[in-house]
């Protein structure tokens, strides 16, 4: 079987946050640890290289032990500056990218996303849906990324169409790929899950 291609994980954290309240969301507590910690507990094992994207409390995400990367421009433009900051600094050349809300991220997220030896950029859905945050990319299509972000493109969706992306069905792990966006949506996580055990 073809190993897959060493790749640099990146947890998105760079964003406003509106829908928190303002609040940076990694740093938000669920079941007693910050988002941060529960991404990157499942991720790390998965990856050969793990960054944070963050434009805030960068201190307090460096305490994680990974490097920490902010966006190359200024005033939060969208996750487009997330993912060139995140190709920028990758140091191999496949980067998998998941959103710092997600902490149930399933233990085969790589393997999902990266079929064996991949040619193209994948991009995962939920229900049909484009879910741009869950993607694989190529850190030669950063000069294109730059471009377009130069051009005034702040839509994700339509820079990854150009990469010609494979589509990664997702829906059968909704549960726990959901991009818990308020906190609301957070309690009401927490609560179908067991309770926590000391070994948990």
């Amino acid at each position: 079987m073809t190993q897959r291609p060493a790749l640099t994980g990146v947890i998105l954290a760079g964003g406003a946050a509106r829908r928190m309240g303002g609040q940076d969301k990694g740093l938000v507590d669920f079941r007693g640890r910050p988002l941060v910690a529960w991404v990157i507990e499942a991720l790390a094992p998965q990856v050969d290289e793990l960054l944070i994207v963050a434009n805030r409390n960068l201190d307090r995400y460096r305490v994680f032990g990974h490097p920490v990367v902010s966006d190359l421009r200024p005033d939060f433009p969208g996750p487009l500056a997330g993912f060139e900051a995140a190709l920028s600094a990758a140091h191999h050349d496949w980067v998998l990218t998941c959103p710092v809300d997600t902490p149930l991220l399933p233990p085969d997220y790589a393997r999902m996303l990266c079929p064996a030896c991949p040619q193209r950029a994948a991009v995962g859905c939920l229900d049909g849906h484009w879910e741009p945050l869950f993607s694989l990319l190529p850190k030669a299509a950063l000069p294109g990324l730059s471009s377009m972000l130069d051009a005034g493109e702040r839509t994700a969706r339509r820079w990854l169409a150009s990469l010609d992306p494979v589509l990664i069905a997702l829906d059968a792990q909704a549960a726990s790929l959901r991009d818990a966006d308020d906190a609301a949506a957070l309690r009401a996580l927490a609560g179908t899950l067991p309770p926590l055990t000391r070994e948990s």
